[in-house]
């Protein structure tokens, strides 16, 4: 049993998984044309420049230029070595890798202060909600909940739980438990006193509202009073397992509903979450008591680009709207807001109208964005007043000047013109005026919707013909075992005239003395200079023909070497200048003779 993976088992590992498949757990793919594009989860875009090919098995961002196989993107993604990257994926494959990982485990040990903590959160869930559901001391508690209406399901996929009114059960319970109290309360569940150092429970006489961090782990608390007691809801402290602008409330059960109905809905708070899954709303996600966060946006990002905002309808909720929207559709989601009627949020207006109406009257008949923003930009406005109708009309008109499509231009304006009895022709020359003068402003910079894809853009400077004529002949020796022995005898010695092209080449040649059968994927993982691995996806997403004619390759191979005639010219030219410098005339021709002789072979 070695610590050591087999080769066979990587391979048998990298034939058993599909890299569309992996990067799609991470990134939200789209099919177009024979491969899948995306969103880099690498660096913030918000248009798709990440590529993924099904037939080679590899992936490339033409944004970053980050590029590699299904290990590689796990191990950039994540930041783990590349047994951890094997171990995570013949996990997925139900692959045994026979290797003892004892050694591999303890380089990655989670600390044991960490592990602690992590630990007191999961036991204290689960007493929690042992104490709401099974105890008469949770009684009143529960039954609050039921007459508030929670279901029993809804408490359970919840796992809400009661906390007892006790100033220092919990210190008790964990400390009988070996759980050290100074850890504890960097945990955020007990409290330290000034006056004598001892320590308190944090939470008592709550509802207690577990959070859960992606993967399910019970990372922090919410205790919601019964009575009266502020604060209303008490909230865990940020430590080190928790951070608020990181998470996103039931995400970890949301994600599987969000991506099959491939849209998910934001609302302001964890109630709101509870009670639209039990209106049967269960793509619903909440950020934890903070504004969007782009760590937020990142993480929605990989499994989602369509959003429904749900916040509460008053001021303060509409702002938040406005401002989590603008972040959204920066990052290139497509947005639609929810309004809540008469200032209600989803728990009181399910509870007075009921599930159905409120997913098909207020989820489902979501504004798009931009008629979100003609009830955004009217309030606090006096629409009889001549002032303020002009001033949110000019509004209006600047945010309709912003969409990409005719079609939705020509709408919003016959939409203003009817609201206000306008002439459309005068509206239109309006907007074209704000729509040129933002043009200028921007001079080109604003990018493509997130249906297009951002392809490579050719290099500001020219790249030389040998330069294109060694990358083509790399693609194609990535794909032929021959041809590269073919290549080699053709060079007759000479190297190419690009070391990191070279270094390639003397890479995939001591790749194919052990392996027989090109495998582009394979090679990737035999480079071990992550600039090398990122030139070589880079090259593999060309386009080339499947097969290389012997007139195709005689001129690549001609490309090559006369660059090194065109350097050894520009060397007799500088000789040629010294030597007519000098005076010595005789060598200056000879050297001419020389340099004539150099260009006629090219």
């Amino acid at each position: 049993m070695a610590d050591r993976i087999a080769e066979d088992k990587i391979i048998e590992i990298r034939q058993a998984v599909d890299i569309v498949e992996i990067i799609g757990d991470y990134v939200q793919l789209k099919k177009q044309g024979r491969n899948y594009f995306g969103l880099c989860p690498f660096h913030g875009e918000s248009t798709p420049s990440f590529s993924v090919s099904p037939d080679k098995q590899i992936f490339h961002c033409f944004g970053c230029g980050a590029g590699g196989n299904v290990f590689s993107f796990l191990m950039e993604l994540e930041g783990i070595s590349f047994q951890e990257a094997a171990v995570k994926l013949a996990s997925k494959a139900s692959i045994d890798l026979e290797i003892n990982l004892t050694a591999h485990q303890k380089e990655k040990k989670v600390p044991k202060e960490l592990q602690a903590i992590r630990d007191a959160h999961e036991l204290l869930r689960k007493f929690y909600h042992h104490l709401l559901v099974n105890t008469k001391e949770g009684q009143q508690a529960l039954e609050y909940l039921y007459g508030r209406g929670f279901t029993q399901e809804s408490i359970d996929k919840f796992q809400i739980g009661y906390s007892l009114n006790s100033w220092d059960f919990v210190v008790k319970f964990l400390s009988k438990r070996n759980f050290s109290p100074e850890w504890m309360e960097k945990a955020g569940l007990i409290i330290k006193r000034e006056r004598d150092g001892t320590f308190f429970d944090r939470f008592r006489d709550r509802i207690m509202f577990p959070i859960f961090d992606r993967n399910g782990n019970t990372i922090a608390f919410s205790g919601r009073s019964l009575g009266g007691e502020d604060p209303k809801y008490l909230n865990s402290p940020e430590t080190a397992i928790f951070n608020k602008s990181k998470i996103l409330y039931n995400y970890h059960q949301a994600k599987s509903s969000i991506k099959k109905l491939q849209h998910a809905v934001l609302f302001e708070g964890f109630a709101d979450v509870i009670a639209a899954d039990r209106a049967g709303v269960e793509n619903g996600i909440a950020t934890m008591g903070t504004s969007l966060t782009d760590e937020h946006i990142a993480l929605l990002r990989q499994n989602v680009q369509s959003m429904v905002i749900c916040y509460d309808s008053d001021n303060a909720g509409i702002e938040a709207a406005y401002r989590a929207g603008k972040m959204m559709q920066d990052a290139g989601f497509e947005i639609k807001v929810a309004i809540m009627p008469d200032g209600q949020d989803p728990d009181e207006y399910i509870k007075k109208n009921g599930p159905e109406k409120f997913r098909h009257e207020v989820i489902e008949a979501s504004l798009t964005w931009m008629g979100f923003k003609f009830l955004y930009f009217r309030r606090g406005k006096n629409l009889q007043n001549e002032g303020d109708k002009l001033a949110y009309i000019e509004e209006i008109i600047k945010e309709i000047s912003k969409l990409p499509m005719a079609v939705e231009r020509d709408h919003y304006l016959r939409q203003l013109a009817s609201e206000f009895s306008l002439s459309l022709d005068a509206l239109k020359q309006q907007q074209k005026q704000f729509y040129f003068a933002e043009k200028r402003k921007e001079k080109g910079k604003s990018g493509p919707s997130f249906n297009q894809v951002i392809v490579p853009k050719p290099a500001k400077d020219l790249k030389p013909a040998y330069y294109s004529a060694e990358r083509y002949l790399i693609a194609h020796m990535l794909k032929n075992r021959d041809l590269l022995y073919k290549v080699q005898e053709q060079l007759a010695g000479n190297m190419f005239n690009i070391d990191e092209h070279q270094a390639i080449i003397t890479y995939l040649i001591e790749f194919y003395e052990e392996h027989p059968e090109p495998d582009s994927a394979a090679f990737l993982n035999h480079l071990q200079d992550e600039n090398l691995r990122r030139m070589v996806v880079d090259i593999e997403m060309q386009s080339i023909s499947d097969e290389l004619s012997n007139e195709e390759l005689s001129d690549y191979i001609k490309q090559v070497l006369n660059y090194k005639k065109l350097l050894k010219i520009k060397e007799k030219e500088e000789k040629q200048k010294e030597a007519e410098k000098q005076k010595d005339f005789l060598t200056a021709a000879v050297i001419a003779n020389e340099i004539i002789q150099l260009r006629k072979s090219l």
